[in-house]
């Protein structure tokens, strides 16, 4: 049975696959292009990275927040990529979905009390099923029907634990000023949450399964108990050493030290609503 501790990457036991599989373009996260399956050029002959602890100066950013969720050391245990099986590389985004999806059903279970216990076992277990498959089966799988199959379980444990939390479940809140604001037990699955003020914001008890937090501000905001965070999504951000996190999360090494001023302020918009629900 895999551990939330499988479900991290290592990239010690991996054989570079993230540097090789996806393709890059030439953007704001990545300084050159380059196309899937080809090694990027900082990687090493030992599957390391030349530029790591520079990766955001030379323009990288891509790479910083980009987390296999295990998925790497998991499939270069079963195959080598330099040995030229390259069917390594599709199944590579599809045992990333599932180890994800492998550390929201874990936490659901955690969150459920006993409530949902036999469907969330039985959720993992077929997760976990699927995950072991060898890389060829991997790379045809339907990842995604399986998503949707399990969603609703995720669902229902949020809005277990949630109680009466408000919904902003896909709600575009593109640099919405929430400077402050009470989102304790709130839904913001899916939210567009991008470059938006959450300074001093309390989010304790929120579901933020996909959120989109980038360069989302949060200096001083208390994301303790915050569920269904994941840790690229704490790197997409900017905070500093104000922001509570929740237990076991390092805070981002590019974050900065506490500004002097981090005092809460009074939200003065909300952004739009979107219909889209997650």
């Amino acid at each position: 049975m895999l551990d939330l501790i499988d479900l991290r990457a290592d990239c010690r036991r991996c054989t570079g696959l993230c540097c090789v599989a996806p393709a890059f373009a030439r953007s704001a996260d990545f300084a050159f292009a380059k196309p899937a399956g080809t090694p990027c050029r900082h990687l090493q002959a030992d599957a390391r990275c030349g530029v790591h602890a520079e990766l955001r100066p030379r323009g990288m950013v891509g790479c910083t927040v980009f987390d296999c969720f295990g998925a790497g050391q998991a499939l270069s245990a079963r195959t080598d990529r330099r040995a030229g099986d390259t069917t390594v590389f599709a199944a590579f985004p599809q045992l990333k979905t599932l180890h994800e999806l492998l550390r929201y059903l874990l936490e659901a279970r955690s969150l459920s009390g006993g409530v949902l216990a036999d469907d969330l076992g039985a959720a993992i277990a077929r997760t976990e099923e699927l995950a072991g498959l060898d890389p060829a089966e991997l790379a045809t799988l339907d990842v995604e029907a399986h998503r949707r199959a399990v969603n609703p379980l995720l669902v229902a444990a949020s809005e277990a634990a949630r109680g009466e939390g408000p919904d902003h479940r896909g709600a575009d809140l593109v640099g919405a000023r929430l400077r402050g604001a009470d989102l304790r037990r709130a839904s913001l699955r899916g939210a567009l949450l991008l470059g938006a003020d959450l300074r001093g914001a309390d989010l304790r008890g929120a579901d933020v399964t996909g959120a989109d937090l980038r360069g989302a501000r949060l200096e001083g905001a208390d994301l303790r108990e915050v569920m269904f965070l994941v840790p690229p999504q704490l790197t997409a951000a900017r905070g500093d050493a104000t922001t509570r996190l929740p237990e076991g999360f390092e805070r981002p090494d590019h974050w900065t030290a506490a500004p002097r001023d981090s005092a809460p302020a009074r939200p003065r918009s909300q952004g739009r609503r979107r219909s889209k629900r997650r």
